[in-house]
């Protein structure tokens, strides 16, 4: 018999614990804070790697569908010096094993693949307990409330689910980024439209630079990379668009035009995303009844890895409790055991991965990273 899940979160762990769940014939419940699944945009490019996100969409039957919202050629990418000088290229011939897709469509597929009524909108939790013999207990905002015998936090960074576990919180790792965005950038913007071309570009110095992404419908989203301290950031006013992208245009003085155009140029208002990082390697003792994927169990700062990481995660605990359906205990210990070390793993590949891109010998340091030359670096 097993038992109901109780999932916080419809991120895409949350959703992709659900579905393979559901393939499972396991029953389960996800309380989501946001009222609809399009009251915020979802975000941008997403890499599905071979070796856990597709393993996690193979898990949820959604290979062939997954397939189908690749946007072919966007593996391409181009490193370039600030002054527009291009380092390496790679074009996108097919064989990658990361194909890129948009996060709010990965997101549908997973919400579309689910039975109707296992997401509940409008369910902001504001505080969880514990009942002892591995219930819990878990309150939302509008005075309602669900009391469980097997609670998943997918409620990423900031998770309300993570304090029955552990006392540690994210802290801030130094560096943001400002998120814009250029707009049908093939007639609008054709200067940074080439500068970026098919698939990612990446424009670097020590502690700055540009990530940017070309999305569907001609899009670019660029990442304004900055290690500066919080105080920095604050005495930005991002409530003044005009005021906030000079500020950080003039962080790129010099650069070429066509990079500071991702700047200056953008057609929505800049926004700010502190990175913020669990300690790397953190863990809890194992505790009746409850269980983290995703950020809010290892968050790091991005580097490709984290949605990868919740979809693997989601897919891992789901099989596990299929394998164990009269020792829930068995099957969360199980789950974390292959869960801690593997995201231990990554958030330090992510580490050495900022050092190659921001540190003193950036770019060289990953360019020699792109071409495998790492003699010098």
């Amino acid at each position: 018999m097993h038992t109901h899940v109780t999932i916080i979160g419809a991120g895409l762990g949350g959703l992709t614990l659900a579905r393979v769940l559901h393939v499972h014939g396991i029953p389960a419940t996800v309380y989501e804070a946001e009222p609809s699944p399009t009251a915020r945009a979802q975000g941008g490019m997403l890499d599905i790697h071979d070796y856990n996100g597709q393993l996690a969409l193979e898990a949820a039957g959604l290979t062939d569908e997954f397939r189908d919202l690749v946007l072919e050629g966007r593996q391409a990418t181009r490193l370039l010096d600030r002054d527009g000088t291009v380092l390496f290229e790679q074009p996108d011939d097919g064989t990658g094993g990361r194909p890129e897709v948009q996060r709010g469509e990965l997101r549908q597929l997973l919400l579309d693949s689910l039975p109707e009524g296992t997401v509940r909108w409008g369910h902001k939790v504001t505080g969880t307990r514990a009942l002892g013999g591995g219930r819990h207990e878990v309150a939302f905002a509008d005075g309602s409330g669900v009391v469980t015998g097997l609670l998943v936090g997918a409620d990423g960074a900031w998770s309300r689910v993570r304090p029955l576990l552990t006392d540690a919180t994210p802290s801030y790792t130094g560096m943001s980024s400002v998120e814009t965005y250029l707009l049908d950038a093939d007639t609008r913007h054709p200067a940074a439209a080439k500068t970026v071309g098919e698939g990612s570009l990446f424009a670097l110095a020590p502690g700055k630079g540009f990530t940017a992404h070309r999305e569907r419908g001609g899009t670019l989203h660029t990442y304004v990379m900055l290690a500066r301290p919080l105080e920095w950031f604050a005495s930005t006013d991002f409530t003044d668009p005009v005021a906030a992208v000079g500020r950080l245009a003039a962080e790129f003085d010099g650069w070429a035009p066509e990079l500071t155009a991702l700047i200056t140029d953008t057609d929505t208002a800049p926004v700010l995303r502190p990175f913020n990082a669990l300690p790397p390697g953190h863990r809890w003792p194992r505790t009746p009844g409850v269980t983290l994927l995703g950020d809010a169990a290892h968050v790091a700062a991005p580097n490709g890895e984290g949605a990868n990481l919740a979809m693997l995660d989601a897919a891992d605990l789901a099989n596990s409790l299929a394998a164990h359906p009269d020792d829930t205990e068995t099957a969360l210990a199980e789950y974390e055991a292959a869960m801690f070390p593997r995201a231990a793993a990554a958030a330090t590949e992510g580490t050495e991965l900022y050092a190659h891109m921001f540190g003193e010998d950036t770019p060289h340091g990953l360019l020699a990273m792109f071409t495998g030359d790492n003699a010098g670096s």
